[in-house]
């Protein structure tokens, strides 16, 4: 008789606890990212303690893509199996579709209307914003190296840990060349700022290259009054193997 072991997935619970978050919160927030992305899921603690325990190896498609929106990373970074090439679709009677680039043989799953065809803007990105400090009375700049992922027309990025003291994420969406969304940045507790959260709205312009995007930020000062400022990112790497974000997960300066 074989007996398998099972190896809890640290990983994924590192990344949960770090977004200070219980099991019910995290699949909470699994079940948002679904709704959000138009794949809604049935996502509960059970799941999430299955996946954390090891005894699910690899989720299911349509909550591997919610873990991305949710946590702003690849699946490949959260302590999951290798996912197949191929893509795999719920065929809407209880079963699923394999698509392998394999075979032509495949079913391709049926639409009501023609998909819309979106840029790809996953990979990493150096994102830098300037601010004005109205207790120290100078500007300064925020850098950070992130990592945005993109579902159809909604993109989300989350900082690296190590290209800076504080965290920040991106929850975009893109229309043409407008991208719109929403921004929140934990600062740092030994900081100026002692571990104030702030959190805005954002607009920026994708340049036709695809390469760079400019716009500008607004949210709320330490006065309670509303802020602008400039702020873009620029294009560094198409992947998102975690080989490549090791090598980015350092200081932008």
């Amino acid at each position: 008789m074989v007996t398998f072991m099972t190896v809890p997935n640290t990983a994924l619970r590192a990344v949960r606890t770090g977004m200070r978050m219980s099991q019910d919160d995290f699949a909470r927030a699994l079940q948002a990212a679904g709704h959000r992305v138009g794949e809604p899921n049935d996502a509960n603690k059970r799941l999430v303690q299955r996946w954390e325990s090891g005894a699910i190896t690899a989720p299911r498609p349509v909550y591997a893509r919610a873990l991305e929106v949710a946590t702003g990373l690849p699946i490949s970074l959260l302590g999951f199996a290798a996912v197949p090439e191929g893509q795999i679709a719920d065929d809407q009677h209880g079963g699923h579709d394999l698509t392998s680039p394999m075979s032509s043989l495949a079913t391709p799953t049926p639409t009501s209307r023609p998909a819309t065809a979106h840029r790809s803007y996953e990979g990493v990105w150096l994102s830098r914003y300037q601010f004005y400090s109205s207790g120290r009375g100078d500007s300064f700049a925020g850098q950070h190296f992130l990592v945005m992922l993109q579902h159809g027309d909604r993109l989300t990025a989350r900082s690296l840990p190590g290209s800076a003291a504080s965290s920040l994420s991106l929850d975009l969406t893109v229309d043409g060349a407008v991208v719109t969304g929403t921004w929140v940045e934990q600062t740092d507790s030994a900081g100026y700022y002692r571990g104030a959260r702030y959190h805005g709205a954002i607009q920026l312009l994708a340049e036709p290259t695809g390469r760079r995007m400019a716009g500008k930020w607004i949210g709320f000062g330490k006065d309670m009054d509303v802020n602008t400022g400039p702020w873009e990112l620029i294009f560094r790497d198409a992947s998102t193997s975690k080989a490549t974000l090791d090598r980015y997960n350092t200081s932008t300066t």
